[in-house]
């Protein structure tokens, strides 16, 4: 394992072709201590064996005692450029249940950005009161930007239309918790695939476990080339529909995603395929018994909220799922995991 000396904000693992995402090697000892979380490229089948297992283990310790002094007297810098609701929160509680404090920067408006502050000055000034930085920024590649300068460990929460690794992990990890098993389940991902960058993430994991992907969408908001390319050379079983009803009845998992209104420079093409994909209980009883119904929120009108009771709807736990992933991670870049 290779890493920079002093312990933080290091890279770690063999050479990838993505140079801002290292893999961490989970064979190691404390594999991510002092990493960087950038990219899902980073994680092969045996981080995530290890993600999932200490998540787990968090899920355990959270149901039990409710908090743990783990990560006591270390403090997270929650930066986030974008609106958020349950990735600033959920990494807020997870800091917060190890026993650690936050220093929260949610209206980047009222910072020194609005007076046109670079993004890696305000990284280098707020590593300088925590050790952790967890960064949300409209622009693709804004964390790897951050991880050059950093010398604490930063984690990707979501950069424009490009990725949300977390997200991703915390998927995964409600799959497992509620199917009781990853290899070889079906996935269909609908809505947004263009914008998602949920979807980007998780289609890019799928090659671990064997997944097959069913990509659901507007030809305008069909999944982007560099995914499928790197489906294709992955060996990921996918195919691409336009009809929901092709699918759905032959899937362990119909992951639903709002069409990104932010994401359109004009309004009429927005308004053309907003409500293309409606999850309605007519559209569930077409869905497996034992299949599950997931969303990463926010949601507009994509899920009628009259499913919200049907038990095969998962998706209120996943986002309780994403607190015990973000602990995870929060523990193991820190060294206490």
């Amino acid at each position: 394992m290779s890493s920079s000396d002093g312990g933080t904000g290091r890279t770690a693992g063999t050479p990838d072709p993505d140079p801002a995402a290292p893999r961490f090697g989970a064979h190691a000892q404390a594999p991510f201590q002092g990493h960087h979380i950038l990219s899902v490229k980073q994680f092969d089948r045996a981080d995530l064996d290890y993600v999932f297992r200490v998540a787990h283990d968090m899920r355990t310790m959270v149901d039990l005692v409710g908090s743990i002094d783990l990560l006591h007297g270390k403090v997270l810098a929650n930066l986030f450029y974008e609106p958020s609701t349950r990735t600033s929160s959920s990494f807020q509680a997870a800091m917060v249940r190890l026993g650690g404090s936050v220093v929260a920067i949610s209206e980047v408006r009222y910072s020194s950005v609005a007076k046109g502050e670079t993004l890696e000055d305000t990284v280098r000034t707020l590593e300088a009161y925590t050790d952790v930085l967890v960064l949300r920024h409209h622009e693709v590649g804004a964390a790897a930007r951050a991880a050059v300068v950093a010398r604490k460990p930063v984690i990707n929460a979501g950069d424009g239309a490009g990725e949300h690794p977390t997200q991703a992990l915390l998927d995964l990890f409600t799959i497992r918790e509620e199917l009781g098993r990853l290899d070889g389940v079906t996935v269909a991902l609908v809505g947004d695939l263009k914008h998602g960058r949920t979807v980007h993430s998780l289609a890019r994991l799928a090659r671990h476990f064997g997944i097959t992907l069913r990509l659901v969408s507007p030809v305008d908001l069909r999944m982007p080339d560099d995914v499928l390319a790197d489906l294709v050379e992955a060996g990921v079983e996918h195919s691409e529909h336009r009809d929901l009803a092709e699918v759905i009845g032959g899937v362990d998992v119909l992951y639903m995603t709002r069409v990104q209104k932010e994401r359109f420079a004009d309004p009429a093409a927005y308004e053309a395929v907003k409500g293309s994909y409606v999850i309605t209980p007519d559209t569930m009883r077409h869905l497996p018994a034992r299949a599950v119904l997931m969303h990463p929120f926010p949601r507009v009108d994509e899920i009628h909220t009259a499913c919200d009771a049907d038990p095969r709807s998962a998706y209120f736990r996943q986002i309780a799922f994403g607190m015990y992933v973000r602990m995870a991670l929060l523990a193991m870049v820190l060294g206490r995991a």
